[in-house]
């Protein structure tokens, strides 16, 4: 499975500080975006940590005989303790924590895991479909009917998490096998895109590029997915990475 890949992050054009971290494994084994939370130094120190634990675990155990779902699961537990670890030596960021979603090609499957609400996405052909569910108050209102998707987005406790990275009481990753074919996409974004893009108008930046010369595309496609975030008012950090699967 031959794959291209590139990735993006922006400040967005009201925040002075970016609280997003992103990694691209060189050899394309894996894919991170992470958005921090808990004030300017809390969220970009917690977004980091979380990069770097995910990272730099994943690389360790990569050959390990341990399944793909459980290895993603072990990092991710890694990240939170990790943060926590720092929140105890440093106080002042005792509040700090961090989304996290990650896709790996490992043996010849893909798999994905996230924490709250960073999304990863398919594009197959003409149809975008939002692979992760978001860990939030509103998501899981709508999971249960409580909300509609239109509700849900401009309800004011849309950004409130149930699930985030530097919590003890951390009860749920969630894993996914990841169905890729070639000529496929994936996106994997902060909410800094999704909060000012529609799926709709995501899928279309998309299509600019013809399927055939896709895979030489990707850091244009990126680069026009953060810029139309930032037209649309880029009221947050905007972290994409876009990874094609070479038909």
């Amino acid at each position: 499975m031959e794959l291209k890949f590139a990735g993006n992050t922006d400040t967005g054009s009201i925040r002075s500080v970016n609280q997003d971290s992103y990694y691209i494994d060189p050899e394309g084994r894996f894919f991170i975006v992470a958005d921090g939370m808990g004030g300017h130094a809390g969220g970009e120190e917690a977004s980091k940590i979380a990069t770097e634990v995910i990272k730099t675990y994943l690389v360790t155990h990569w050959q390990d005989t341990i399944e793909s779902p459980q290895l993603l699961e072990d990092a991710f537990i890694q990240a939170n303790q990790a943060i926590i670890d720092d929140q105890e030596k440093h106080p002042e960021r005792s509040d700090m924590g961090t989304t996290a979603v990650v896709a790996i090609f490992r043996e010849q499957k893909a798999w994905c895991a996230n924490v709250g609400d960073s999304r990863l996405y398919r594009l197959r052909g003409q149809e975008l479909a939002q692979i992760t569910e978001d860990q939030t108050w509103v998501a899981e209102a709508v999971r249960k009917n409580a909300l509609t998707p239109d509700q849900a987005r401009v309800h004011p406790w849309r950004h409130v998490l149930s699930q985030c990275l530097g919590r003890e009481d951390l009860s749920r990753v969630d894993l996914f096998s990841l169905d890729v074919q070639p000529g496929d996409r994936l996106l994997l974004c902060s909410d800094g895109l999704t909060e000012e893009l529609s799926d709709e108008k995501i899928a279309s930046i998309f299509e600019i590029a013809p399927i055939l010369t896709y895979s030489d595309a990707c850091g244009d496609i990126a680069e026009k997915l953060v810029n139309a975030a930032k037209d649309e008012g880029g009221r947050d950090n905007i972290t994409v990475i876009i990874v094609a699967v070479d038909s």
